[in-house]
């Protein structure tokens, strides 16, 4: 398996919170999902949140980039734009803390790929960004991490719903591979199993 890590920084305004990380009891619930981009098209990405409250993950069918014969121009690069409307039990404000990217790739010598990501609440102008690079010559399973110290973990603002906005893109570029060579990056799988999962820190609100 291929992988690679960034350090994603902290953009969210301030928040007033008490000193309890535990996750709330009540599960938190995503109330409504938009999907907007060429790498999400109608009905091909799903959100579930898991049992313990401490992450929720984004499921891709059909998030593919590529290169080479039978590509069209606008193939080598997909994107994808989720908007969550997130409902989090009373009392209680989270952050993302880290973000793993998972997928498969086939890049021929010479070419490459790149897999962006960055996530803010609405309102925040400086969301944060995350990028991963990987050489050609390579067939297999790739998976990027992306992690928020915590010290500079920033929870959303007590007491507000706030959409989160999760932006993600792969590109190919076919650098110096053969014209007759086929070159790709997925977040998906046949199967369509492969799964991005964001994990949660909670905090209790002060009243």
């Amino acid at each position: 398996m291929l992988a690679a890590a960034g350090v994603a920084t902290s953009l969210l305004g301030p928040s007033a919170f008490g000193g309890n990380p535990t996750p709330p009891p009540e599960r938190i619930v995503i109330d409504s999902v938009t999907a907007n981009g060429s790498g999400c098209p109608t009905g091909t990405a799903s959100v579930a949140v898991s049992p313990d409250n401490t992450a929720f993950t984004v499921t891709y069918s059909n998030y593919l980039a590529q290169v080479g014969p039978g590509s069209a121009p606008t193939d080598n690069r997909k994107d994808c734009q989720l908007k969550l409307l997130v409902h989090v039990p009373g009392g209680y404000t989270y952050a993302i803390v880290s973000a793993s990217y998972s997928g498969f790739a086939s890049l021929a010598p010479g070419a490459s790929g790149t897999e962006r990501a960055s996530y803010h609440f609405l309102g925040n102008a400086r969301p944060t960004r995350s990028t991963h690079h990987f050489k050609g010559g390579f067939t297999g399973n790739w998976q990027t991490t992306d992690t928020v110290d915590v010290a500079a973990r920033v929870f959303a603002p007590c007491g507000e719903e706030r959409t989160l906005n999760i932006n993600t893109e792969l590109r190919v570029d076919p650098g110096t591979s053969s014209p007759s060579s086929t070159s790709f990056l997925e977040m998906d799988s046949t199967d369509g199993s492969i799964k991005t999962v964001y994990n949660l820190a909670w905090k209790k609100c002060r009243r």
